[in-house]
């Protein structure tokens, strides 16, 4: 009967202790929570309650199944096996721990800085990603470590593997160049301010928002709600604009191809109306003109401002769409026309061959055959002279 009760009771008590430690403990964060809101450090870490909990009852078990008698023929492996699940579960917790430190700090840095330095806000949020991953990883490996530490045949191989620890690490930066060069250009962009979360760029002629950050790819939101994904070396190695850099204030450029007759003082006061309608302008400034010209239409500028590069996509085709609308409403000859017009046909007389002939030629033309002496005949024609006859008298 003992070697019943005791297992129930150990297993038991360690599940139910580690239940009632559990609650507590939410119930204090709780409270906290409520009695700090501007805090949110105590909302964040009743995350890591499940780990918690996790942590506690393998360390309950891991300490008293020896007394409990607990498959006492397998000791062995289930003392490792309590061994794996606290450590594992210590490992989720200390992330689940770093994570919301982590986050509170940003937040309250971000909630002091967004309407000062919203550039400044994406970058800490940029580097804070980028941290957190770095701590995971390290928290992943070293939690792994450590779990093959705890069997014996991973602890006698320490020794060769720490002795062939150079040639491993030559061949795996061999093998893994890309990923290296990635990993480092993933801090170099975290660090060096180059891109942040939140901006607007445009890579390969796509234009969209850096919607995330790792340490080895970057992703891209475009305009049209698709996702590029590249590597972060792409961001170290090759040009790209980076709308968001420095003030997110832009201006932006309208073209119209129009006929040479348009109204220019018009379509300025026209432009002036159009913004003022506009929410997206921001008021700064604004101006149209003449850029360049053809031998059929002339090509005329506008320039508008916005506050970022979203309200300058509005304001750029409001003005186009409602410019146009007015000039065909308004000054419809302004817009291009294409020259359809028949050219005026050439009189009669120029047609004609003889036209062209001196007043001699035509007056030679009326002359008769005999007038004058005769030119040479053409090859072929002969010319008779017919002389008197005469009689013979027999």
């Amino acid at each position: 009967m003992e070697t019943i009760l005791r297992p129930l009771i150990v297993v038991g008590g360690s599940v139910l202790l580690t239940l009632v430690i559990g609650w507590a403990t939410d119930l204090l964060l709780r409270k906290a929570d409520g009695r700090h809101p501007e805090t949110p450090l105590w909302g964040l870490l009743r995350r890591a309650r499940v780990p918690y909990q996790i942590v506690l009852c393998s360390a309950l078990l891991r300490g008293s199944y020896v007394e409990a008698g607990v498959f006492p023929e397998h000791g062995t492996a289930v003392g490792r096996t309590l061994s794996l699940a606290l450590i594992g579960s210590a490992a989720w917790l200390v992330v689940r721990i770093a994570a919301a430190v982590v986050e509170t700090s940003y937040s309250r840095y971000a909630h002091a800085h967004a309407e000062r330095d919203p550039a400044r806000v994406r970058r800490v949020r940029t580097q804070v990603s980028l941290i957190m991953r770095v701590v995971t990883a390290i928290v992943g490996v070293v939690a792994v470590a450590s779990m093959l530490l705890t069997f014996p045949a991973m602890r006698a191989a320490g020794a060769s593997l720490l002795a062939s620890a150079g040639i491993i690490g030559i061949v795996a930066g061999v093998a893994a160049q890309s990923t290296l060069g990635n990993l480092f250009a993933g801090f170099q962009i975290a660090f060096g301010d180059m891109v942040r979360m939140g901006d607007t760029v445009v890579v390969d002629g796509e234009w969209g928002t850096v919607e995330e950050i790792t340490l080895t790819y970057l992703t891209v939101r475009t305009w049209d709600e698709r996702r590029i994904t590249m590597p972060v070396s792409y961001f170290t190695s090759k040009p790209f604009e980076n709308w968001s850099r420095g003030t997110p204030q832009m201006t932006g450029t309208v073209y119209w191809h129009l006929d040479h007759t348009a109204p220019l003082e018009a379509m300025r006061e026209r432009l002036r109306d159009l913004l003022r309608q506009c929410p997206a302008w921001d008021g700064r400034s604004y101006n149209l003109t003449v850029t360049d010209t053809t031998p059929n239409t002339m090509e005329v500028r506008a320039l508008v401002t916005a506050k970022d590069a979203d309200d300058i996509w509005t304001v750029r085709v409001t003005v186009r769409e409602g410019m146009i609308r007015w000039l065909a409403d308004e000054h419809p000859y302004a817009l291009p026309r294409i020259n359809t017009a028949q050219a005026a046909p050439r009189p009669l007389h120029e047609d004609l061959p003889h036209a062209r002939r001196s007043p001699d030629a035509d007056a030679d033309s009326h002359r008769s055959p005999d007038a004058g002496h005769h030119r040479p005949s053409d090859a072929g024609s002969r010319h008779f002279t017919q002389r008197p006859t005469k009689s013979r008298s027999r």
